[in-house]
C-alpha cells in the first residue's frame, strides 16, 4: 500500500503539469496526498474491519461491501478538497451511495491493499470486486482493479516480470507498447484502459522501486493515479528503500498515518 501512496505523493504535482522524463526532484513542498492515498486506506480499513469478524476464514463479501462504503464516506467526507472526481465527489457525500457504472481509473488506483491482503488468486478476485464494484461496477472498472491486484499478488508470489506480464496479456490487456513509444503522444486519461496497462508496463520496464516511479511519472497523463499503481506493483516486487518510506510517511497527518500504522501490524 505505502508503494500506491508513495506513487501518489510524487506525482501529485505533475497531474495537472506532466513531466515528461525521469530526471525530477522526487518529493518537495508542493508534494501532497490526494484522493489517491486517502481511498487506498479507506480500503484496507475496510479490509482490516472485515477481518476481525472472519478470522480464519475469507472476509464475507457483503460485509466488506458495507464497510467500504462506510470508510470510504467516513474517511472521504474529511478531506473535501483532495481531488475526487465529480462523480466520486458526489458519491461520497451522498445519502445513499449506488455504485454509477464508472470505468474511472480510481478503481485500480485504490485496490492495493487486496492484492497485499488474499491469500489466493480466486480471493484477489472476489474482494476485488467486492471493494470495487460499490462504485465502479462497469466491467472495465472491474477488469482494471482486479488486474492491479492481481499483478500484485503474483509479485509478492515471486513470479517474475516475464510472467506477470504473460498474465496480464492473457487475462486482461495487450501490453504491446513501451514507454519510450507512447511518452510523446500519451495524453491525460481518467479511464482504467487508458491507465492500467500503461501503470503495469511503467513496472514491467523499471529496474528498481524508485525508477518505477520515475517511469510512471514521465508517461505523463494522469500523473499521480498512474505512478500509484505502478508504485503498488512495484512494492510488491522490489520492497520500498527506507529512504522513501520514511518522507512520504512524513506528509501524512495523524489521522491517516494511524490507519497506515495499524494496516502495516495487521498485514505483517
Amino acid at each position: 500500500m505505502l508503494g500506491a501512496m508513495i506513487g501518489d505523493i510524487v506525482g501529485s504535482r505533475f497531474e495537472f503539469d506532466n513531466h515528461r522524463d525521469k530526471n525530477f526532484e522526487l518529493f518537495t513542498d508542493e508534494c501532497k496526498v490526494t484522493d489517491d492515498s486517502i481511498m487506498t486506506l479507506a480500503v484496507a480499513k475496510a479490509l482490516m474491519e472485515t477481518a476481525k469478524h472472519s478470522v480464519g476464514a475469507e472476509p464475507d463479501r457483503s460485509e466488506l461491501e458495507r464497510l467500504t462504503v462506510k470508510y470510504m464516506q467516513e474517511i472521504g467526507r474529511k478531506y473535501p478538497d483532495c481531488g475526487y472526481g465529480g462523480m466520486f465527489g458526489r458519491w461520497v457525500f451522498s445519502e445513499s451511495p449506488m455504485p454509477y457504472n464508472s470505468f474511472g481509473n480510481g478503481a485500480a488506483m485504490r485496490i492495493s491493499p487486496v492484492g497485499f491482503f488474499a491469500r489466493s488468486e480466486e480471493e484477489v478476485q472476489r474482494l476485488s470486486k467486492a471493494v470495487t464494484g460499490v462504485t465502479h461496477n462497469h466491467e472495465e472498472g472491474l477488469k482494471g482493479a482486479e488486474a492491479v491486484a492481481m499483478a500484485i499478488f503474483w509479485a509478492r508470489k515471486g513470479k517474475d516480470k516475464e510472467e506477470i506480464r504473460q498474465n496480464i496479456v492473457q487475462h486482461y490487456y495487450s501490453l504491446n507498447f513501451t514507454i519510450d513509444g507512447i511518452r510523446d503522444t500519451y495524453l491525460f486519461n481518467e479511464t482504467c484502459q487508458e491507465t492500467v496497462p500503461q501503470a503495469i508496463v511503467a513496472f514491467l520496464e523499471s529496474t528498481s522501486f524508485e525508477d518505477a516511479i520515475r517511469t510512471a511519472i514521465s508517461v505523463g497523463g494522469d500523473s499521480d493515479t498512474l505512478a500509484a499503481i505502478t508504485g503498488s506493483i512495484a512494492e510488491a516486487y522490489y520492497g520500498v528503500p527506507k529512504e522513501l518510506r520514511e518522507k512520504a510517511l512524513t506528509y501524512l497527518d495523524d489521522y491517516l498515518s494511524v490507519i497506515f500504522y495499524e494496516w502495516e501490524k495487521f498485514i505483517q
